[in-house]
């Protein structure tokens, strides 16, 4: 589709667009708003697919028989580009907070015919902000504490341990090392919830309609619960399927979408409007 990013013939052009429209997203953006930025990466040298036909993209994702990765500066035939930081520190460079790189790690990856790697089972996901201080909401998207860590506190602890004293970096030990006796923390005592750590391990689920790298809506909810207040504006640049919106609106969120391929945008509404 014209005009449509991700055909660039090279990957510093298609990170000078992204630039130019999440600049503009920060322009925009309220003081102590986020930016929740997924994106994977791909290799360098990939060539011509010959007379393969992908049955689920007959005419191909992007519209070219030989891929605009074939030759990449910089890089060998068969280098991972590194699409993710080239963005991530161009982003950071105009301005945004780079705050955190999460791994959105999926038990039911696509399978890939490699024999000479891993397969692929995971995504970046950025977390931006545009100033030092803005809104996240840690405790909404708080997870349980293993039940090891619980048993752990309520054991007793020598005063003697390596770790019960200050080490460099870290002034105060942490609770769970500090010295008591056996029994002297209670279940009442221990908070079951910690901070959600950096990797998500969300699968993917399937999607009816004619959009092939839907989000899964746990995904989004995640994001929005840390990252958008309750009758907060949510923005998605490149709406897709409008998981987003939808998600949005189910967990009272206003939602404004922007998306270039009209089917697209129609599929989006119904989907929105919970028709699909």
């Amino acid at each position: 589709m014209e005009a449509q990013i991700g055909r660039e013939t090279t990957p510093k052009e298609y990170i000078s667009r992204l630039t130019e429209v999440f600049t503009e997203v920060r322009r925009v953006l309220r003081p102590d708003g986020t930016l929740w930025l997924n994106i994977s990466d791909t290799y360098a040298g990939k060539g011509n697919q010959g007379d393969f036909i992908d049955p689920k993209n007959p005419n191909g994702r992007n519209g070219q028989a030989v891929a605009l990765n074939n030759k990449v500066e910089g890089c060998k035939p068969k280098d991972m580009i590194g699409i993710p930081w080239m963005l991530a520190f161009a982003l950071r460079d105009t301005g945004w907070y780079l705050r955190n790189d999460i791994i959105w790690m999926k038990e039911n990856p696509m399978p890939e015919s490699v024999k000479d790697r891993l397969s692929r089972c995971y995504e970046h996901i950025f977390l931006f902000s545009k100033s030092k201080k803005y809104f996240f909401d840690y405790k909404a998207i708080s997870e349980p504490i293993a039940p090891a860590t619980a048993e752990r506190l309520k054991r007793g602890m020598k005063g003697g341990n390596k770790y019960g004293k200050p080490v460099p970096g870290q002034p105060q030990p942490q609770s769970i090392n500090r010295p008591r006796e056996h029994g002297e923390i209670k279940d009442a005592d221990i908070n079951p919830l910690r901070n959600k750590r950096d990797v998500w391990k969300i699968n993917t689920v399937p999607f009816k309609g004619g959009h092939y790298a839907a989000y899964p809506p746990k995904l989004v909810e995640t994001c929005l619960l840390a990252g958008c207040p309750e009758g907060g504006i949510v923005l998605d640049p490149f709406m897709g399927s409008g998981t987003t919106g939808m998600v949005a609106s189910q967990m009272g969120r206003h939602f404004i979408g922007i998306e270039l391929n009209p089917a697209y945008t129609e599929l989006a509404y119904k989907r929105i409007g919970g028709e699909i």
